[in-house]
């Protein structure tokens, strides 16, 4: 029987790339792909995918219930960063459960496995890793390394140069390429063999960078001068409370810094090239084939 695979945040950066790569595989693993968004007019138009709106978000419980009628298996990308995510998670994971929803891939964070990794955002993970687990529905936990386009998105213009100031000390971590998690979410999703099954992957870049190496290819990719200068925890929130966001968002942004100091993003492994076929993308690879990614550090003021 053909199935039917739910794809959320596909008008995200992620989640359009993993539409568009389960589209294309569709036919051949007997599928057929359902984009579940709160906005259907953002929605990518790809031939053949079905898309049903849910405006009231993971919080509607109901409404995302309804909206997965039928679904077999569900690409579940965790919510935007909010004060409430890991209740609109648990949310979520109930209304999948009870909808029917047989198989759930789930987009995680490195280091989600412990329950009190230092990067306070990851608890959020590992408790909807827990609550998935519990639902009895067949499961997979892609735990995503940080983003490579992050490196740019951390840096900010100084003078002549840029300048990515941060409590990360010496450590390093394993940025991904969101082509190669959409590569792999995209391949675990079409696969139904079971192989995936009750599985937590850790996927990350083929190297692991300090921030002083990262803020080098950067450079190397711009043509602009980078670098990393060291901070401490009071000095990076004292740079980041004027931005006006709320502290519990301040401290995951410090808090991602010091999981890498601490070694927490530090983990390479062999998931893309084994579930994809091809090697991980390196940062320079990302940022090269990604121009939008760092045009605002280059652009004229």
């Amino acid at each position: 029987m053909t199935r039917v695979i739910a794809v959320t945040g596909a008008t995200g950066a992620l989640g359009a790339r993993v539409a568009d790569r389960v589209v294309a595989g569709a036919a051949a693993a007997d599928a057929t792909v359902r984009l579940v968004v709160r906005n259907g007019a953002r929605a990518p138009r790809l031939p053949g995918a079905a898309v049903t709106e849910f405006p009231g978000g993971y919080a509607d419980g109901a409404g995302f219930r309804e909206a997965l009628a039928g679904v077999h298996t569900l690409y579940l990308v965790s919510a935007a960063e909010a004060e409430d995510r890991l209740q609109q998670h648990l949310t979520a994971v109930t209304a999948a459960a009870d909808a029917g929803v047989r198989r759930i891939v789930y987009t995680s964070f490195l280091g989600a496995g412990r329950p009190d990794p230092v990067f306070t955002l990851v608890r959020h993970h590992h408790a909807t890793e827990q609550a998935i687990a519990g639902t009895g529905v067949r499961w997979t936990a892609l735990r995503h390394s940080m983003y490579a386009d992050f490196v740019p998105f951390f840096a900010v213009p100084e003078g002549d140069r840029s300048v990515i100031a941060a409590p990360a000390g010496e450590g390093r971590a394993s940025f991904v390429s969101r082509d190669d998690l959409a590569d792999v979410g995209a391949a675990v999703l079409l696969d139904d063999s079971g192989r995936f099954d009750g599985q937590a992957l850790d996927v990350t870049g083929p190297a692991a960078l300090s921030m002083a190496e990262a803020a080098q290819v950067l450079a190397e990719v711009t043509g602009r001068p980078a670098e990393y200068r060291q901070q401490t925890v009071e000095e990076a929130w004292a740079t980041r409370r004027p931005s006006g966001h709320p502290d519990w968002e301040v401290e995951g942004w410090v808090t991602s810094y010091l999981a890498i100091a601490a070694g927490e993003l530090a983990t390479v492994s062999d998931v893309v090239p084994a579930v994809t076929g091809h090697p991980a993308r390196t940062v320079e690879e990302h940022l090269r084939r990604h121009p939008e990614d760092w045009a605002a550090l280059v652009r004229p003021s």
